[in-house]
């Protein structure tokens, strides 16, 4: 089976002589295989006529085309089709009374799509976009399978389906008003004050939605969904703008709602808290923006292992091209004096009522620096000192030398500029864009090829932070400054980043302070790891750069969870509250980061 997809967000029919149709061999020989459709005003390819020779592929300037080839019993299982030539996804997730099913995998896979039919935004028109059919068609479409009593349920409205919607930051161009007053008006179950509590809004409880932070909306968000009196729950990537602490309280509650007898279903892309909320995990595979494929249910541990090795068995899938592996034990770094690049001495920032202390410390040739806190602690306060922009009111940075530095910032919207990507990098970057060094070490780990012609002004949240990732990578500098690489990136590409600033750091003997809160990631890529502690928005302290371990130790001593090391991958797992494990460790072991001898 011969699948064409048409990228309509990037074809530009108008900006181009619609090469795709001039030169389809097909349509030079009399027959309409390529088409200009006037009611969707781009192109369309006949898949029952493409003989995919690949030709309209090549000579599309934008490489909006993609041509693949699936087996054709996929077909009997498609669930969704958004049009000619756009994406399909085959299969669903299987949600199950009292458990949270967590779903894993890339960008553009059809994991929103497959919320969004889980809770009945979207009727399934079973691969058939031009006729949508019945419920009576669907369920028989899905008999003798678990799916069949869910939609029988769902269609006759005898469950009711809440979904918190992955854009939080949108919320502000529809919802008006307090925070206080929009949760009143969902407080369908009657707990508005325990939600309050769990998830600590007393802090902005009072404030205007329209002047919320990206945390801030999406505890809103999540509150309003479990105020909801609903059967079943799902929650499109809650942890995004939350720091590790907000982010594992987030998770406590979600898991509560299993507890309740309700369906929960969750699309996470830290791995942290995907194993920890989850009892089942569906793997979503295939070409992303082409066709999704979900996979059977796994157990949670089993689940996140199948992704990182790349392999699934059962379905006889490799999904990529190696493994994933972190270090089981980390070894302590050993510096030589000579290798020291940047030190700096007790430095202390105000800023209004907010007084940042840090103590001593340096950074060493080939070193990554992971930087842990809260949000609203001085960490990117901490990053501008290094980078120049800003001067501490107290003590001093010592540079060992001219060294040039390289600084992603926090918040990209300075980005948004009436620039292709192309000119984007050229404009900022040092290094020839033609070289094959940039083509295999940045554009194609970020996946930027077919983003080039792309305007800046058009990028998603994550292409715009691939880009500014690309940008900072790009610079021959010294030392790199990135302020959380890993926002709006799913879990493919947070560890093609994390593999890319690890290698490129050791490889160019430069240093590396990463700000990031996926403890994944942080484990993953930096060697030793600065933790800030104090109080939000009020006061932040800072300790010297710490070995892994002693630094993770400290980090999460402070925020009250434990993490082991899984022995078949080596990732941390972060233990269940109050299990076996997680009071062993704090009450015999007095080790937050252990390493047990049994998994």
């Amino acid at each position: 089976m011969r699948v064409a997809v048409i990228d309509r967000t990037i074809c530009k029919p108008k900006r181009c002589n619609r090469e795709c149709i001039r030169f389809c061999p097909l349509v030079r020989s009399g027959i309409e295989a390529v088409i200009f459709d006037e009611t969707i005003k781009g192109p369309v390819i006949a898949e029952n006529l493409c003989t995919g020779c690949g030709i309209c592929v090549k000579k599309c300037p934008y490489r909006a085309i993609k041509i693949v080839n699936l087996p054709e019993e996929l077909e009997e299982v498609a669930v969704h089709r958004y049009g000619p030539n756009a994406f399909r996804l085959y299969r669903l997730p299987i949600p199950k009374l009292g458990k949270v099913i967590g779903i894993i995998g890339e960008n553009g896979i059809g994991k929103s799509t497959a919320l969004r039919i889980l809770s009945g935004l979207i009727r399934p028109n079973l691969g058939n976009y031009e006729s949508t059919p019945s419920w009576n068609e669907i369920i028989r479409h899905f008999r003798g399978s678990e799916l069949q009593p869910y939609f029988e349920k769902l269609s006759s409205g005898k469950i009711r389906a809440v979904l918190k919607p992955q854009e939080v930051d949108k919320i502000p161009k529809y919802v008006r008003g307090r925070v206080i007053d929009l949760l009143n008006k969902v407080n369908e179950r009657g707990i508005l004050q325990e939600v309050i509590k769990k998830l600590a809004l007393s802090e902005f409880i009072e404030r205007r939605v329209e002047n919320l932070s990206g945390g801030e909306l999406q505890k809103l968000a999540i509150a309003a969904t479990i105020l909801r009196d609903a059967d079943v729950y799902l929650f499109d990537e809650p942890s995004s703008y939350l720091d590790v602490r907000e982010r594992l309280r987030v998770a406590r509650v979600i898991t509560s709602l299993a507890r309740e007898n309700k369906y929960v279903i969750v699309v996470e892309h830290d791995l942290t808290v995907l194993d920890y909320v989850s009892d089942l995990v569906h793997i979503i595979y295939g070409e992303p923006g082409v066709y999704g494929i979900v996979s059977l249910p796994r157990g949670v541990r089993a689940g996140i292992n199948v992704y990182l090795k790349g392999y699934l068995r059962e379905e006889n899938v490799k999904i990529r091209e190696e493994s994933i592996k972190f270090e089981l034990r980390p070894r302590p770094p050993e510096w030589k004096p000579e290798d020291v690049m940047v030190s700096w001495s007790r430095i202390v920032k105000k800023l209004g009522t907010f007084t940042l202390e840090v103590e001593p410390g340096e950074i060493h040739r080939g070193e990554v620096i992971g930087i842990l806190g809260p949000n609203g602690i001085g960490k990117t306060t901490f990053i501008k000192i290094l980078a120049g922009i800003m001067i501490p009111d107290e003590g001093y940075v010592d540079l060992k030398g001219k060294l040039k530095i390289s600084y992603k910032p926090q918040f990209l919207s300075e980005l948004r500029q009436d620039l292709t990507l192309k000119e984007f990098l050229e404009a900022n970057c040092d290094i020839d864009m033609q070289s094959s060094w940039f083509k295999s070490n940045i554009e194609r780990p970020l996946a930027l090829t077919k983003l080039m012609e792309r305007s800046m002004e058009e990028l998603s949240g994550g292409e715009l932070q691939r880009a500014a990732i690309a940008a900072c990578l790009f610079k021959d500098a010294d030392i790199y400054l990135l302020d959380e690489p890993m926002a709006y990136l799913d879990i493919e590409q947070r560890l093609r980043v994390a593999k890319l600033i690890k290698r490129l750091t050791e490889e160019r003997e430069a240093a590396t302070f990463m700000v990031e809160h996926d403890i994944v990631a942080q484990d993953f890529t930096a060697i030793t790891l600065m933790v800030f502690e104090g109080v939000p928005g009020k006061y932040g302290y800072a300790h010297s750069p710490a070995g892994l371990r002693r630094g993770m130790n400290l980090f999460l001593k402070e925020i009250g969870v434990t993490f082991r090391r899984d022995l078949e991958t080596g990732r941390p797992r972060v233990n269940k509250e109050s299990s076996y494990l997680d009071r062993y460790q704090k009450e015999v072991l007095h080790e937050y980061y252990y390493i047990p001898s049994t998994d």
